[in-house]
């Protein structure tokens, strides 16, 4: 298969399913290799920003997704301002900043670093797909363990985690640790 028809055919596969699908997917529904697709991914999120697209082709991780192009983000709100879903508190927010940095993490370390019960926060996030259980910690009790999820990355924009801005350092000059 040339390289036009695999781009041909990952555009419409990502198309139709709107969602993140990861290289490997794309490359057994294609017939072709991983590689492949990523050099078929890397050429079409470079013609899209070329033309200044309305659609973007971004990278989650290991899966690719089409995106609005940031520029129509205002008017895609605008459209959406009647089903948009309520913002998160400060205390999701919170929340959620903190599994980001320190996942895997169990409720009771976010409730420590909080200062106050997270349970309602974690719900809301759980339920909004931005946070994830990703097991159990080999402690008494087996608490759950979470982290981000694509969706989290979807959300505010980042193609990994690595992505996400440095922690704030302490007045003192120290740097925030994570909790055991």
């Amino acid at each position: 298969m040339e390289q036009r028809e695999i781009e041909r055919g990952v555009e419409a596969i990502l198309f139709a399913l709107g969602e993140p699908v990861s290289q490997v997917r794309l490359s057994e529904a294609l017939g072709v290799s991983p590689a492949e697709i990523a050099r078929a991914c890397q050429s079409l999120a470079a013609f899209y920003e070329a033309r200044q697209a309305g659609i973007r082709l971004t990278a989650l991780e290991d899966q690719w997704q089409l995106v609005s192009a940031p520029p129509w983000g205002p008017a895609i709100r605008r459209l959406l301002a009647g089903k948009q879903a309520d913002k998160l508190s400060p205390a999701a927010m919170e929340t959620l900043a903190l599994v980001a940095y320190y996942q895997p993490v169990t409720r009771a370390a976010i409730d420590q670093m909080r200062g106050v019960d997270s349970s309602h926060s974690l719900s809301l996030l759980l339920d909004r797909d931005l946070i994830a259980s990703c097991g159990h910690l080999d402690a008494p009790g087996r608490p759950l363990l979470y982290r981000t999820t694509t969706g989290f990355l979807r959300s505010f924009g980042l193609a990994s985690l690595d992505a996400l801005p440095p922690l704030q350092e302490r007045r003192d000059g120290e740097r925030e640790e994570a909790m055991p």
